[in-house]
Formats: structure tokens, sequence, C-alpha cells
């Protein structure tokens, strides 16, 4: 599991004690919104959310809203994104696939959630710059530049896959990718809506879906997603 929460003592600056705002963030903006994993609260309340966002928006991090990235790509507010990883049910054992790397908000706290974490980000300038700043933090997540509706196939199965765009359909490649009993949180296109829910594998191919959420994200793109040309950006909440 990744050491970036212990500080950045082994180079660097050291960066403002923000622990009381990373605590009242939890407490205020997902406990109290119902989200109980203790394990999720706790990676929360540890990992500096600030080192993952744009210097302007350091002063930002704890707001309860989404906060941009660039690329026209955001960082999820800390509700969604506890709500996400609270519904992947991890223990601490799990082969994890994250879509949608973004700032590698979300992978850095995987590595603390589960075994092994692989993500998948499809705009070159956000994988390199997550890819750079995880290995720099000490979170050991492996990131690829790619299609992330058609997953990481080289490493599945998976025991669980957080997706962090909206896609039209649960994608078939991913749901090929989850190993019998396998959870994937996903938001999908539900008419004008759009909405976060578990799909979780049975041990054929049959899935059972339940609805966590209604969301907003940013669209995911690919062979499974929306088509590059004419997809909207979405406001909303891309981790």
């Amino acid at each position: 599991m990744g050491l970036g929460w212990l500080g950045r003592a082994t180079g660097g600056p050291i960066a403002a004690d923000r622990t009381i705002e990373r605590a009242r963030m939890v407490a205020q903006q997902v406990e109290a919104r119902g989200v109980s994993d203790t394990s999720v609260l706790a990676a929360m309340r540890a990992l500096p959310r600030e080192d993952f966002m744009p210097p302007a928006l350091q002063g930002a991090a704890y707001d309860d809203a989404a906060l941009a990235i660039g690329e026209g790509q955001t960082i999820s507010q800390p509700y969604i994104v506890a709500i996400t990883l609270a519904g992947l049910r991890l223990t601490g054992s799990e082969r994890v696939l994250e879509v949608g790397t973004g700032s590698g908000y979300v992978a850095a706290l995987l590595t603390r959630l589960a075994r092994e974490v692989y993500t998948v980000e499809r705009i070159g300038s956000l994988a390199a710059a997550a890819r750079e700043r995880l290995d720099r933090l000490g979170y050991a997540a492996h990131v690829r530049e790619g299609d992330g509706s058609l997953g990481w196939p080289e490493h599945a199965p998976y025991d669980a896959i957080a997706v962090a765009a909206v896609a039209p359909r649960v994608p078939s490649a991913l749901i090929a990718q989850l190993s019998p009993g396998g959870r994937m949180v996903i938001p999908v296109k539900d008419g004008a809506r759009q909405t976060l829910v578990r799909v979780t594998r049975g041990e054929g191919n049959e899935v059972s879906i339940d609805r966590l959420e209604d969301v907003r994200f940013v669209p995911l793109i690919g062979a499974e997603g929306e088509p590059v040309a004419g997809a909207e950006t979405i406001p909303g909440a891309r981790s």
C-alpha cells in the first residue's frame, strides 16, 4: 500500500497540516450523509486531498464540490468519492481497476483499501501527471493511458472496478473483466438522469444491479462509451 499519506518527509517542503480540515470534511460531508465504511472514512481522513489539486485550488481542497483539474475534467466532491469506494465493499485483499484516473486521488485512496490497483486514463497529459504524482508521493498504483471503456484486460480479472465517467450502458468489456462475485461501481445514463449503480457479477455472466445515488459525471469516451466527436463535457464528478 502507498506511503504518501505519511507525509512528504523524504524531500521538498512540508505542506501545512490540514488534518482538522480533513476530519471535518469526512464528518460533515461523508458520514453525515450516511457513508459508514470505516476503512473508506479512515483513508479519506489520512490522505491529503490538496496534493491532487492544481496549486491555485489547493485552498478549496475540502470544499463540498467537484473542482477542475484541467483538460475539462474535475476531481469529484468528497461524498461522491466516498460512496463509490464504499460501494465496492473492499476488504483489502482485492485487485482493483479504476477507469478515469484524473488527478490520481481515488487511485491513491484505493492503495489504502485494496491489494493491487490499476488505473486507466484516456487523456495523455492527465495520465502522465497522475503517474508522476503517485510515484512521487509513494502510492503504488499502475497507471496506463488508454480507452478505459475497454478496461485493462492484461491484468484481469478484477475483484472490483470503479468507473469515474458516465456510460450510456454498462460496458460489456468491463463486466467480462470482473471476477465471479466482483463488484463494479459506475454511473450510467438513465434517460435525462445519471445514476451511480453497483454491478455485481455472478458465477457466470449474469449480473445484478443496485442503485446507489443520482450523480453528475463527465461522459465515458471510448469504444464502449461515447464517441470522441460531439461528446459534450458535463461539469461534475470525475476523479
